[in-house]
């Protein structure tokens, strides 16, 4: 008997429902190191899609992580580039959409939170809620993301559990509704306690042939076994507390983004992954309503809509691919369809769209909302295009954001010069950072959120270009994009050349040596905005 099998009351069978309602898309967000690779490895490897989980940091010789595929992420154990994997589970298809970690890659993992439908918070059980887990809950909460937390690594030593959720309830202004609770923590903890089902759970390795242990209710003599010298008592009133005074579950209230569902679990042991996975299939929404300009797009309308949310060039570095991550908003996909791109009226006919899994791939014959396929194309298709079989649908497009640290780049040898030029621009279109060609002279500014950014930049330059590159510093500390009326921003542009710049948008942007300047540049030229970010159209 599997726990939580009560849960499916609140879904339709599987086998009965639109093909979307079985979706389920997801991301998962986390402080770097808290464990969010190692889930998602741990959340493949309960949903059959690979054999033997690969933890981050694993000994020379062991399987690597199948969401951590390029080289740098593997040589130094993070995420810094989005993937996507799809895997059927218990009647339903999960896409799931693991996001960079680290902070300097922001923009990409705030790309992605566009293409999502809920996402899990996990959570160090020694640490609590950290910065950038505080960052990426406020993003989900400006779409109003659903959020289901895990609270991860309670076999090592832990703060208090209720001490954790007052802290997720006061700093992020979110009501907990404990779903599971841990017995035992640290070298004591031996499983998860169902708090609905009256079910414990070891369930350790994944092993099927493991089944739930139905107890009579939490004062169950069996707890007095597995937490012996009196930690059962102590278990026990917290319980008691957990379901007496903290909130219940509301699934109106959960999707609606004010409340999150907490599991507890050590995902690097295999503790309470099944826990989690059984509850995004019962609670988190399939695919919903998106607004386009013209009006919101249902994911049950037959025609198919979507948008591109990511370019990953090179994933295959034996044939210089370029890969369109494609979320489907409405309608059905088929393979060699026709769709046409709203912002040029280009129409395409899509003959090898590709489902995911990390690195490695299919040929996809269909899709429908909720999934994500890879539409191969050089250059035609940019990070926010909106694709439909009509043409006219356009969704919100996506962000640029001014970026923090600007620098010079030029190529060692240069004769290369030339395919530095589109190197470059390759990979400012997958959002790797950002690239500024000034009105004079000849070198190239890039700018990123974080120094990690240039390093990851120039192994990517070596190893799928190979282009040996330096990076200077750039005579410049900020960069913002120009709005106003077109005399106002060219008569602006004529009188600082030396501190204009072309995105790859061909879009201006002023490059100044401090905030200062701007805000100096600012009250002399009132009617020219400066702006910290512009979309992408």
């Amino acid at each position: 008997m599997r726990a939580m099998t009560d849960l499916s009351t609140l879904e339709a069978s599987a086998a009965s429902v639109a093909p979307h309602a079985r979706r389920r898309t997801f991301a998962i967000i986390s402080h770097p190191d808290a464990g969010k690779t190692t889930l998602t490895e741990k959340l493949l490897y309960f949903g059959g899609a690979i054999q033997l989980a690969g933890e981050v940091r694993a000994k020379q010789g062991r399987r690597q992580t199948s969401s951590d595929w390029m080289k740098i992420e593997r040589q130094r154990g993070i995420s810094v580039v989005t993937s996507v994997m799809t895997f059927e589970y218990g009647g339903h298809v999960f896409n799931l959409l693991d996001t960079p970690g680290h902070e300097d890659f922001s923009e990409d993992t705030y790309r992605t939170l566009t293409a999502v439908d809920s996402a899990v918070m996990v959570i160090d059980a020694a640490k609590g809620i950290e910065d950038r887990t505080k960052k990426l809950f406020e993003v989900c909460r400006l779409r109003d993301i659903p959020i289901v937390t895990f609270i991860n690594k309670v076999d090592r030593e832990t703060r208090d559990p209720f001490d954790l959720i007052n802290e997720i309830e006061t700093t992020l202004a979110l009501d907990v509704a404990p779903m599971t609770w841990p017995v035992g923590r640290g070298r004591d903890f031996v499983g998860t306690y169902d708090l609905k089902a009256n079910t414990f759970r070891r369930n350790q390795k994944g092993d099927e042939t493991v089944q739930d242990k139905r107890v009579n209710g939490w004062d169950d003599p069996f707890f007095d076994e597995m937490l012996p010298d009196g930690g059962a008592e102590t278990w026990r009133e917290e319980v008691f507390l957990a379901t007496e005074g903290l909130k219940r579950f509301d699934l109106q209230a959960f999707r609606e983004g004010h409340l999150t569902p907490l599991y507890w679990g050590a995902a690097l042991r295999d503790y309470g992954v099944r826990d989690l996975i059984d509850a995004l299939g019962a609670y988190a929404p399939s695919p919903r309503a998106q607004v386009a300009d013209k009006r919101a797009v249902e994911a049950g309308e037959p025609k198919m809509t979507g948008f591109v949310f990511k370019i990953q060039a090179n994933m295959d570095p034996n044939h210089r691919d370029r890969i369109a991550f494609f979320r489907v908003r409405s309608g059905r996909f088929q393979r060699g369809m026709k769709m046409k791109v709203q912002n040029t009226g280009r129409q395409l006919s899509v003959n090898a769209p590709i489902m995911f899994f990390a690195s490695d791939r299919e040929l996809a014959e269909e899709a429908f909302a909720g999934d994500v396929i890879g539409i191969p194309n050089h250059g035609v298709l940019r990070v926010g295009d909106s694709l439909s079989e009509s043409g006219t649908l356009r969704f919100a497009g996506l962000p640029n954001f001014a970026p923090e640290i600007l620098q010079r780049v030029r190529v060692k040898d240069p004769l290369k010069a030339k395919h530095l030029k589109k190197a470059l621009e390759g990979l400012a279109e997958e959002g790797v950072t950002q690239l500024f060609r000034p009105v004079i002279g000849s070198d190239f500014i890039v700018g990123a959120v974080g120094q990690l950014q240039f390093e990851v930049m120039a192994d990517r330059l070596a190893n799928e270009y190979q282009l040996e590159v330096i990076f200077e510093p750039a005579p410049y500390a900020e960069a913002r994009w120009l709005s106003g009326d077109k005399a106002d921003v060219e008569d602006f542009a004529n009188k600082h050349k030396g501190a204009m710049a072309a995105d790859i948008d061909e879009q201006p942007v002023f490059l100044a040596k401090s905030s200062w300047e701007i805000g100096y540049v600012g009250e002399r030229f009132p009617k020219i905005g400066f702006e910290r970010s512009k979309e992408r159209a």
